[in-house]
């Protein structure tokens, strides 16, 4: 009988934190949750900040209760990152990416750079907390001009644990300073903007062993969240779209290169790093993000009477455009959905409605323009992470895409991260596909297929188009 053995990925969200242990073998694959830990950003003297030294703590407990592994891995958001000075201390809490620094920051840089080349060269998605945008808001502080170093979250913290210093290649894809052609800093485009080289640190790539915590091997996974959870999209062969919904949807293809054409960027399409150099050609779709800002405004954290109460609505009585960045920043995000939809009964089930409607109308947008841009069709949606638990929305975005949806695991992003540390120890062996033939194995997956009167959901598109 093959041994069975156990890994810890570290799995950072934009409000929780854990640290779940794998059990990984042939045809085998479990997760148990060692420790989760609370992820709440601070407003300090009038910029939002991650509490990155809380989250630390939170790793070492979770990796203190998760006992020997065979290695760590760590994932996390994307874009935001942390400065070292000369000694390899931290200067100051990273920044929130829904900081308001930014503010006008990219359309400086398009005066610089033009965004044509940016795209050419990055294949990069155009978003205001891009790691580039951040970066240029930073030059002239005391802090940038202090910094020797930039690392990104996950690897701030797995440079904490082993003192070794490099950039997770899929992560470091989503700054729009890597090429998209060479896979590693295009140093034109750093220099181009004002920066200087010396910060970036050596890629590395997922499977490489970073180097050691108190004996147990850190090893390079995906180790933007995103990339893992697209590892643990339990698809069969090629013609599949994938939407890891969470606070953000992440809705899009796999492919083997980027889709670089102007009507791909006029679209913000992105072509993000992938694990086995695959490219992740997607759009960042607002997710569940507005449902979790009013459950805030709300005080509720119970989200089944809600979804009980909105199936109980006529369907796509009230869209808006999800896309809308004045949906981005958080607070009296009630009101402006009110006044987005026109809605006349603001009450928790409408609302509620109102935004997953919503939300399946710009998930079925996204993969309808993602296979026209690559020129590749889809018989099937794989939702992952959190939003495969929220049935009405799975249902819905089957309804709008015309498509099957096939949900869970909603923990994929952790699997994902466990699936690459257990190749890397060769535990498993294979190709992604053979990665995902395990998946396929050994977790839950439930199939909704498409139901209702197509025409409806044309005509809801329209109504939001204006």
């Amino acid at each position: 009988m093959t041994k069975l053995t156990e890994f810890a990925a570290v799995d950072l969200g934009a409000s929780s934190g854990r640290v779940m242990v794998g059990r990984a073998g042939p045809g085998e694959l479990a997760l148990t949750e060692a420790h989760r830990f609370p992820n709440e950003p601070v407003r300090a003297a009038g910029t939002l900040l991650w509490d990155i030294l809380s989250l630390y703590r939170g790793v070492l407990d979770g990796l203190a209760k998760a006992g020997p592994v065979a290695s760590i891995g760590i994932d996390s958001w994307a874009v935001d990152y942390g400065l070292l000075d000369s000694s390899g201390a931290l200067l100051g809490n990273p920044v929130h990416y829904r900081d308001s620094r930014t503010d006008g920051v990219p359309d400086q840089v398009a005066r610089t750079l033009g965004d044509e080349r940016l795209y050419e060269v990055t294949g990069l998605q155009k978003l205001p907390f891009n790691t580039i945008y951040q970066l240029v808001s930073a030059i002239g502080t005391p802090q940038y001009e202090a910094a020797q170093q930039v690392l990104l979250i996950p690897d701030l913290l797995a440079y904490w644990l082993t003192g070794e210093l490099g950039a997770e290649y899929t992560n470091a894809s989503t700054t729009e300073l890597v090429d998209v052609h060479t896979r590693d800093w295009s140093l034109p485009l750093i220099t181009g903007v004002g920066l200087r080289p010396s910060l970036f640190p050596p890629i590395r790539r997922p499977g490489s062993v970073i180097g050691e915590h108190s004996g147990t091997p850190v090893v390079a996974v995906g180790s933007h969240d995103t990339a893992s959870a697209v590892v643990g999209v339990p698809a069969e062969g090629e013609r599949f779209a994938y939407i890891s919904c969470g606070t953000w949807s992440l809705v899009g293809l796999e492919l083997p290169e980027p889709v670089l054409t102007e009507e791909s960027r006029r679209a913000n399409f992105t072509n993000e790093g992938g694990v086995d150099g695959t490219i992740r050609y997607l759009r960042n779709v607002m997710g569940l993000w507005p449902l979790q800002e009013c459950m805030r405004e709300w005080g509720t954290t119970d989200i089944t009477d809600l979804l009980r109460g909105a199936a109980r609505e006529k369907a796509l009585q009230s869209v808006v455009d999800l896309d809308d960045p004045v949906f981005l920043p958080p607070g009296d995000m009630i009101g402006r959905l009110v006044r987005a939809a026109g809605l006349q009964d603001p009450s928790p089930p409408v609302i509620t409605r109102c935004i997953l409607d919503s939300l399946a109308l710009a998930q079925q947008r996204a993969i309808e323009q993602a296979q026209q841009l690559a020129g590749r069709d889809v018989d099937a949606v794989h939702i992952v992470g959190g939003g495969a638990r929220n049935e009405l929305l799975c249902q819905l975005t089957a309804d709008a895409c015309g498509l099957p949806v096939l949900a869970g695991p909603v923990e994929a992003t952790a699997l994902g991260n466990i699936l690459v540390q257990a190749r890397a120890a060769g535990v498993i062996g294979g190709d992604l596909a053979a990665l995902r033939a395990v998946l396929r194995q050994t977790q839950q997956i439930v199939r909704y297929e498409p139901r209702g009167d197509a025409s409806a959901w044309r005509h809801a598109a329209k109504r939001i188009a204006g």
